[in-house]
């Protein structure tokens, strides 16, 4: 799998516990999403460690509109409840820095890998919204920029649709944070890219408030 290294991703990797770069945007009254750009230096290696130590796999018999397939994205999940440790060092200590900031226990990882321009996930929202009310969903983003899309779900009693998408860029250590009532009145993915592009990991953080 072929990536290219960017100018400053290979140094040691390390985050900004202050969070000086935050912008929240308030999505509607109840929804918002904060966008720290670059939050994460050394973002090159901390996704070479990511894929020297965790083991993905890709989900097969997936629902997609109205066929069974294999889900175009590999996967992996950690989770506090199992024996071995947060697969890499610094994901625990961004673990607590985000639990701190954002009041949330964050209790599990989710590992998404998108290899190239042909990998992607379709327009969804968070399974665990039906346990969590509110929940917050953090994603940092290491390897290659590409598009994280969100819309607002469709009114189909009112017969609208949800309106133009937001986009960011998100790769290079970047952080999104999805929060209030995100998960229930707003959709994201990540499309497919006509041109080639470097592998993106994705790392979510999600806790289960149960």
């Amino acid at each position: 799998m072929f990536r290219q290294a960017s100018l400053f991703g290979s140094d040691e990797p390390t985050f900004d516990p202050t969070f000086s770069s935050a912008a929240r945007s308030q999505l509607s009254a109840g929804s918002w999403v904060e966008y720290v750009p670059g939050w994460l230096s050394g973002s090159d290696a901390l996704f070479d460690d990511v894929m020297d130590t965790v083991e993905f796999t890709q989900r097969t018999g997936v629902q997609m509109y109205d066929r069974m397939v294999d889900e175009p994205r590999l996967t992996a999940w950690w989770n506090e409840n199992e024996p071995s440790p947060v697969p890499v060092a610094i994901l625990a200590d961004i673990r607590w820095a985000l639990a701190e900031r954002y009041g949330r226990h964050f209790d599990s990882i989710g590992f998404n890998l998108y290899r190239d321009e042909r990998d992607s996930v379709a327009w969804h929202a968070d399974r665990h919204r039906r346990v969590v009310t509110k929940p917050v969903v953090a994603i940092v983003s290491v390897g290659e920029s590409r598009p994280f899309m969100l819309r607002r779900n469709r009114d189909d009693e009112h017969g609208e649709d949800g309106g133009a998408s937001l986009t960011w860029g998100l790769g290079h250590g970047d952080l999104l944070v999805m929060g209030g009532a995100c998960q229930h009145e707003w959709q994201h993915c990540v499309p497919k890219r006509r041109r080639a592009t470097g592998p993106r990991l994705s790392i979510t953080y999600r806790y289960d408030a149960r």
